[in-house]
Formats: C-alpha cells, sequence, structure tokens
C-alpha cells in the first residue's frame, strides 16, 4: 500500500505542480534581492558600511525574505517542509548528504567552477576581498551568515524561484536555468565574470535539488562552501 502511493508522487516533475505563489509575489522578490545586487554592485568596494554591519544586513534581508516566501507559499498551502524536500529520519541520511555536498563542492565548486574562471582569467575584485571577516567577531557574524545563506538562498533560489520559473516555462530545465541565472544576478558586487561563475554554479545546484527532490545536501554545500572557504580565502588573500 504504502509503494502504491509513493510511486505517484516520485513520478510527478516538479514543473506540473503549478505556481506556489502569484507573480506579484515573485516580481517583489526578484525585486528585493536583485535590486540589493544591484546596490552592492555601486557601492565602493563595500566599504560604505563596517563589515559587522554588512552581515547583519544580509542577514535581515535573507531571513526578511524567506518570510516573506513562507507567507506567501502558505497560502496557496505549500509548506517550508515543500520546499525543502527530503528527510533526516535517520542519521545515516545525514552522513548521505554530506557526502553528497562534500562531493558536490569538489566536483562543482572545484573541479568544474575553478576550470570556468581559468578560462575567464577571473580574479577576485577589491569588494570580495573586503567583504571577508579580519576580526573574532566577524568570524562568528560570517559564520552565521554562511549557515544563513545555505538555509536562506537555497530556499529562495532552488526552492521558491526554480518552482515558479519551472511553471512559468512548463519546464524543469527552464527553472533549473533561470534560478541560476538569478542568482548569478544577486550577486553584483563581485564583476561580471564571477556572477557568470556563480550563475553557473546555481544551476548545477539546482541540477543537484532536481536531483534528489531535496534542497537538504545543497543547503550543507552551500554553507560549508560560503563559511570554511570563506574564511581560508580571508588567508589567501592577504
Amino acid at each position: 500500500m504504502n509503494s502504491s502511493q509513493s510511486i505517484p508522487h516520485q513520478s510527478v516533475p516538479d514543473s506540473s505542480r503549478g505556481a506556489i505563489a502569484p507573480a506579484w509575489h515573485t516580481a517583489v522578490v526578484l525585486f528585493v534581492m536583485l535590486g540589493f545586487s544591484l546596490l552592492s554592485a555601486f557601492a565602493k568596494d563595500l566599504t560604505v558600511l563596517p563589515r559587522i554591519f554588512q552581515y547583519l544586513l544580509v542577514l535581515v534581508v535573507e531571513w526578511g525574505v524567506v518570510a516573506f516566501i513562507w507567507r506567501g507559499v502558505g497560502r496557496r498551502g505549500t509548506r517550508m517542509a515543500d520546499l525543502v524536500g527530503g528527510s533526516w529520519a535517520r542519521p545515516l541520511a545525514v552522513l548521505r548528504d554530506l557526502g553528497l555536498a562534500i562531493a558536490f563542492i569538489l566536483v562543482c565548486g572545484g573541479a568544474i567552477l575553478q576550470g570556468l574562471g581559468y578560462l575567464l582569467k577571473a580574479t577576485p575584485n577589491k569588494a570580495l576581498h573586503n567583504i571577508l571577516p579580519q576580526s573574532h567577531a566577524e568570524i562568528i557574524l560570517w559564520l552565521l551568515m554562511s549557515l544563513t545563506a545555505g538555509f536562506c538562498e537555497e530556499v529562495i533560489f532552488r526552492g521558491y524561484l526554480r518552482r515558479q520559473f519551472s511553471a512559468l516555462t512548463h519546464s524543469a530545465a527552464g527553472g533549473i536555468v533561470f534560478q541560476g541565472i538569478a542568482f548569478g544576478l544577486a550577486h553584483g558586487y563581485q564583476g561580471w565574470k564571477y556572477m557568470l561563475m556563480i550563475a553557473v554554479y546555481g544551476i548545477l545546484f539546482g541540477l543537484l535539488a532536481h536531483w534528489r527532490r531535496s534542497l537538504r545536501p545543497g543547503m550543507l554545500a552551500h554553507a560549508l562552501q560560503d563559511g570554511v572557504l570563506g574564511i581560508l580565502a580571508r588567508h589567501l588573500m592577504d
């Protein structure tokens, strides 16, 4: 009986579930994320505000957008758990997703992304250097911001926008590609070469989420990469 109920669920593609929020709701989400990116792109090397205030601003904006998404999709009967997908009912499931996250970072974040960066001759700009943590307090906030990015950005892009764009294009592939483009555009302070690399990375994150039908491996990969590699980059770029 249980197996017969699970077969239809597994066979239904994301794009067939329809929009989970109205178009105006998606427009607001994109306006906030891309507007915040545009402001960061025009900021002078991200030195307008002290780093701690920048970190706090990111925390407020991303959690605010997730809260807005939660309320919006809830009105159409979608829970946050539905956006995240998967489950960690057993410790083995956590280890499995952690293993997938590490493999994803090494293969996609390492080999593929670094190869693309080499072809583009991409080098970190001053804004990327200036945003890295320096003091102990900044490192703590950086790690908190990395955990926030791991959860919030995966919900926003791979959970919400992927579903919305899939419904708009009537294609799971369309949802994956367009959310990746939006993800790249949301990182304006890093310059166009890194934005292109991040867009490709976002598409790869979208493929991972579509394959696993869960944001959990991507959340772990996102948080680990931002947190650990961000701190390492702070020393390498000195």
